[in-house]
């Protein structure tokens, strides 16, 4: 189901639960969401949908990558950029990381480690503040 994109800072600025088998929901309705807005976004993170769930998803191009209880587990690289968010109005300066190392669960609830880059590793880290509930 596609959901209206969140707005409020009190609920946005919480910290995201563990996301379970349970949450087939959330994840369907991430991928609708962010589907209807593939436009003007690149990812979402579970409360940008209304869920203080743990799962994130971000577009490759070709495909969307479901991502739950996603956790950094290396980085390098630091630099200085500018983001915008359907959450917010306007862009914010930030820091972030040119490569990480992300352990998640996939889809299926099945563990993976695997390593990006770029732009997609920016995006990653954008969704992950979400579930910490910072707002950049």
């Amino acid at each position: 189901m596609i959901k209206p994109i969140v707005k409020d800072m009190l609920f946005l600025g919480q910290k995201s639960i563990k996301s379970t088998k349970d949450d087939i929901d959330v994840i369907k309705d991430l991928q609708d969401t962010l589907s209807e807005n593939k436009d003007i976004c690149v990812g979402m993170a579970a409360n940008m949908i209304g869920y203080r769930k743990r799962t994130i998803i971000v577009s490759l191009g070709f495909m969307n990558l479901i991502m739950n209880n996603p956790v950094i587990i290396s980085k390098s690289g630091l630099y200085d950029t500018e983001e915008g968010c359907l959450s917010l109005i306007g862009t914010r300066k930030t820091k972030r990381y040119k490569e990480i190392e992300v352990e998640y669960e996939d889809i299926n609830f099945n563990k993976k480690n695997q390593k990006f880059s770029g732009f997609t590793a920016q995006i990653i880290q954008h969704e992950m503040d979400h579930l910490e509930g910072i707002i950049i």
